[in-house]
């Protein structure tokens, strides 16, 4: 039987929290997991490149949700100290992982093969391989912690290699409405419905001005699809009631 599977993302990186580098991760991954693995996205986290914070993290996360993700710091520079960090904080050796040796050897060949690139190819004891058909650096899972590159091109390819390491969760559902209507119109109502359906949908509503007129984006989702499709159908009543015009169902 599957059941509800939740995960965490970690966002390591000082140029993220400086604004020199804009995230574009987390989307890609929250999705990526809830369409293809049923894993819902339940915390996400951006943190500096600190040994002791990223321990801290990787232990209270890794203990808190099913999965954690995390991206950046695996990379030949000083400052990439994600994989050490991991292997302290399950208090496994920090090595080389001699399959992930052997592939960086090959990608770079011995001769260029520098100090930095070894680096790549050295994690916790006992980690698994996440395959990188991108740049050959390989990605790596230590119990139930993924870590995957920062640069978003890299990491998109290396993603489904991630899949075979990962229990799926029940599907989730989800169905976007588009109204031309402020929040505060229907702000009540769809309170009223979710109180009714908590157990079961999340309603969320997200405001927009398109075409200069204001807008709201109703979005439900649910592991169940008949209560999906009941929610909705209220929805779809307070529209009619209401007088509210669709933009986009």
């Amino acid at each position: 039987m599957k059941k509800k599977v939740n995960a965490a993302i970690l966002i390591i990186g000082n140029e993220i929290l400086s604004g020199r580098t804009q995230d574009k991760n987390i989307a890609f991954i929250s999705s990526w997991l809830n369409t293809k693995c049923g894993i819902s996205v339940n915390e996400v986290k951006i943190i500096p490149d600190i040994e002791k914070i990223i321990i801290e993290n990787v232990r209270l996360l890794s203990k808190k949700f099913n999965y954690l993700f995390t991206t950046g710091g695996i990379g030949p520079t000083h400052d990439d100290i994600t994989a050490q960090s991991i292997a302290k904080a399950f208090k496994v050796k920090y090595e080389f992982h001699q399959e992930a040796y052997e592939i960086l050897e090959k990608y770079y060949g011995k001769k260029n093969f520098s100090d930095g690139r070894k680096k790549m190819a050295k994690m916790p004891r006992g980690a698994k391989l996440i395959y990188n058909p991108s740049s050959a650096a390989p990605g790596f899972m230590t119990k139930n912690v993924l870590s995957l590159p920062g640069v978003p091109s890299i990491l998109n390819s290396m993603i489904e290699n991630c899949k075979k390491y990962l229990i799926k969760g029940l599907k989730i559902h989800s169905k976007t409405v588009s109204l031309y209507t402020v929040e505060s119109n229907i702000a009540k109502n769809l309170g009223k419905i979710q109180k009714k359906y908590k157990k079961f949908v999340d309603i969320g509503s997200y405001p927009f001005f398109r075409l200069g007129k204001i807008g709201v984006a109703v979005v439900t989702r649910s592991t169940s699809l008949p209560k999906l499709k009941s929610v909705n159908k209220e929805l779809m009543q307070l529209v009619k009631l209401k007088k509210i015009k669709i933009l986009k169902i």
